[in-house]
């Protein structure tokens, strides 16, 4: 089984926001991204609202069909409010800083294993799932489980952000046995964080890898090719496994 695609429509929102214009408009998107038949679509909404807003999540939900909706967010009673109401198919707890450009690491599980366990709880009562954004590292995994969440969403930055070769082996050694711990735990395993056409493929010899979620790379390619020939060249990679 092929892994499935969830796009980030985050910097769709940048794209209006930066001007307070009415579009580009993240709905638009989902849309397409429902054509090209991705599984899932991702909005992060941040305490700041410096792209996504919380109508943009209402209006995504409304129209999705085929895809799922997976609700980033940080542990905010403000967020998790939103998220109460959206229900989304899935949340996908993450760190967030108001200075970060982008989130920069993963949550910190166990700074925060009681508010998770207690949210994990309630949301899974709700019929939504609980993801956690985590670094590839085999106390994060374990904690993961610990705190009954659903799915791991494996940090790939530091791969993607790797300088030469070597150091690139050596994070995706991390990321493949963090895979192969969850996988062993009862985790499902998703991935995210800086993939793109070329760096994909090694990623995708992970133990148990459902889901990668993508955002900058396909939305900066869309500026080129536009936004479905971008989500049919990730698709494509990821339906041939990576060859």
């Amino acid at each position: 089984m092929s892994v499935v695609l969830g796009v980030n429509l985050d910097h769709i929102a940048t794209l209006r926001q930066v001007r307070g214009a009415p579009y580009p408009q993240p709905v638009d998107g989902a849309k397409i991204c429902e054509e090209c038949g991705v599984y899932g679509v991702t909005l992060h909404l941040r305490e700041d609202r410096r792209h996504i807003q919380d109508y943009d999540l209402f209006e995504v939900k409304k129209v999705l069909s085929s895809c799922v909706l997976n609700m980033e967010m940080a542990l905010n009673q403000d967020i998790i409010d939103v998220a109460r109401e959206v229900k989304p198919h899935m949340v996908t707890l993450v760190p967030e800083r108001r200075e970060e450009l982008t989130t920069e690491g993963g949550l910190d599980v166990k700074r925060h294993a009681e508010s998770i366990r207690a949210l994990a709880s309630e949301f899974r009562n709700k019929g939504i799932l609980v993801s956690l954004f985590i670094e590839p590292d085999k106390d994060a995994v374990t904690l993961a489980k610990e705190v009954c969440a659903d799915y791991i969403e494996i940090h790939t930055g530091s791969y993607a952000d790797a300088k030469n070769e070597s150091a690139r082996g050596k994070e995706l050694k991390r990321i493949l046995a963090a895979a192969d711990l969850a996988v062993s735990l009862g985790l499902n395993v998703n991935a995210g964080h800086g993939l793109t056409c070329e760096n994909m493929p090694p990623l995708l010899a992970m133990n148990g890898l459902r889901e990668v979620n993508i955002g900058h790379s396909i939305i900066s390619r869309a500026v080129f090719v536009g936004l479905k020939s971008a989500i049919l060249e990730m698709k494509g990679i990821l339906d041939r496994g990576g060859k």
